[in-house]
């Protein structure tokens, strides 16, 4: 192998790499995860921020939560959610949980 193609491998890995770890740990949209928030959990959740908000939790806790999708008990009702739907939902609840630099004071 040339050195080009050695190269160009390298960075191929390091990038798959550093996407792979983004989702891992959130790395979605925070402000569509809000909008997908609302638009799929609120029905359930009722209508209140005291009832379901990403200050609910702290975010060791969101994150315990989401890192086992199939354990919620409502995921049946996510059935058809893009994962990357469900991963812009959980950068919402983790960015603004109770602990976070910006906690959220209503949903």
């Amino acid at each position: 192998m040339n050195r080009k193609a050695i190269t160009f491998i390298g960075a191929l890995l390091i990038t798959i790499s550093a996407v792979s770890m983004a989702f891992a740990f959130g790395g979605g949209n925070a402000r569509k995860g809000k909008f997908l928030y609302r638009k799929n959990c609120r029905s359930c959740h009722g209508k209140t921020a005291s009832d379901l908000s990403p200050a609910s939790m702290v975010q060791a806790d969101w994150k315990a939560t989401f890192e086992d999708v199939s354990k919620i008990p409502c995921n049946k009702d996510w059935q058809g959610l893009p994962e990357k739907d469900i991963n812009d939902i959980f950068t919402y609840l983790h960015d603004y949980a109770k602990d976070s630099p910006t906690p959220a004071k209503c949903s």
